[in-house]
């Protein structure tokens, strides 16, 4: 990578090709083939669920709009906070754990136009995940090239797990705040990051590693300028956690316990962080007597985004793309319940694909027909296992 050492010197420097960057009527030119690519897979991805779906006797749109975790979400937009589901391992299930800001925009949506919640939700997350494909293109533009962010949008968009990217979940929103906000930083505007990182706290219990990316970014600028720096970036910092910080303590205030509540909450859904200790009596329990299709692809998925992470360390990408990605990969691996979520949790974390993306583009550069066969079969892989995922697996997305 060309400069490397100074990108990590120096979280706002970008490579040499961030200079030559299109801006203007260029730049939009370009985010928006980049978003017509990443519909274009989606959509074809969602033909193929809604053959399966069809074939089993399933409504596509029920089974995107009203799965799992998008059941919770649509309640809180309908009815508020404070409903519990009965569960003895280990203790109720409270729909404090998931956060507001997505539940929110599903309410405020469709009190202002004459759309069910359900819909309104499916159109939030297509719209976020859309923004989202552009945030990521422009981070991969700006980084290492055109060609490069086309290539960051449809790895992303072809991932095992991207069906999650056509429902009612969050992981949409979220990725749309971080992909923003890195790029605010990449490009040294402060208010920006801090900004699009308090929202992202709203989103996901994850939403923290954007914050985590911004301080860390103005930390290293603060070490680099010798305290030097303006107030833009200081209110920046200000800004980024607040959006996470806030939920928190309002579920500690409203259960009675300031610092400790929503962590008591995450508890008796079965998430806690202790090391991959659990995740790893899970996966050894599954692998020993008879496990599911869904837990080896999780493990695989979640292994190589733990090597991904190792190649974005020796290119020495940019110090907030590896604290994002780095926290987003601590939460997943470490966290334990619900490991089949692990890969859905990693949809965030785009940067450990760039080292992916490059070669993508080297590939298709020196042989064209290797590129296409390759993002055929990950095409593939994508559109038949989501449609698994969401028609017929039995285990929580």
């Amino acid at each position: 990578m060309t400069h490397a050492s100074t990108a990590l010197t120096s979280p706002v420097a970008a490579p040499q090709r961030a200079r030559r960057t299109r801006t203007g009527p260029s730049l939009l030119r370009a985010s928006v083939v980049a978003v017509g690519l990443f519909l274009g897979a989606r959509l074809s991805g969602a033909a193929v669920l809604a053959l399966v779906a069809c074939g089993a006797g399933r409504h596509p749109l029920t089974l995107l709009a009203r799965s799992w975790d998008s059941v919770w979400y649509l309640g809180i937009a309908a009815h508020g906070y404070g409903h519990d589901l009965p569960s003895h391992d280990p203790g109720p299930h409270s729909d404090l754990a998931f956060f507001p800001l997505y539940p929110v925009l599903v309410r405020a949506v469709a009190a202002l136009t004459p759309l069910g919640a359900a819909a309104t939700g499916l159109l939030l997350s297509w719209a976020a995940a859309a923004v989202a494909a552009a945030g990521i293109h422009t981070v991969g533009s700006r980084l290492h090239g055109r060609a490069t962010g086309l290539a960051l949008v449809l790895l992303w968009a072809l991932l095992p797990h991207s069906v999650v990217l056509s429902m009612a979940y969050t992981e949409p929103v979220l990725t749309a705040f971080a992909a923003w906000a890195l790029y605010a930083v990449l490009a040294g505007n402060w208010l920006w990051a801090g900004a699009l990182a308090a929202f992202a706290g709203l989103a996901r219990p994850n939403g923290c590693a954007v914050a985590a990316a911004v301080l860390a970014a103005a930390g290293a600028e603060v070490w680099r300028r010798r305290g030097k720096v303006s107030h833009r970036l200081w209110t920046g910092a200000a800004l980024a956690p607040l959006g996470w910080t806030a939920y928190v303590l309002w579920v500690g205030r409203r259960k009675g316990d300031l610092l400790g509540g929503y962590f008591e909450v995450q508890r008796l859904w079965g998430s806690r962080f202790d090391f991959g200790l659990g995740a790893l009596r899970y996966v050894r329990l599954m692998l020993l007597h008879g496990s599911r299709f869904v837990v080896p692809m999780a493990v695989a998925v979640v292994a190589a985004g733990a090597l991904l992470y190792v190649v974005l360390l020796l290119d020495r990408a940019p110090l907030p793309l590896l604290v994002h990605s780095g926290v987003l990969l601590l939460i997943a691996v470490g966290g334990s319940g619900f490991f089949e979520s692990k890969p859905r949790f990693l949809l965030p974390a785009f940067p450990l694909l760039l080292p992916l993306a490059r070669g993508l583009v080297r590939t298709a550069r020196a042989r064209p027909w290797h590129a296409t066969v390759l993002v055929a079969a990950l095409a593939g892989l994508s559109y038949l296992y989501g449609a698994y995922l969401v028609v017929y697996s039995p285990t929580p997305l």
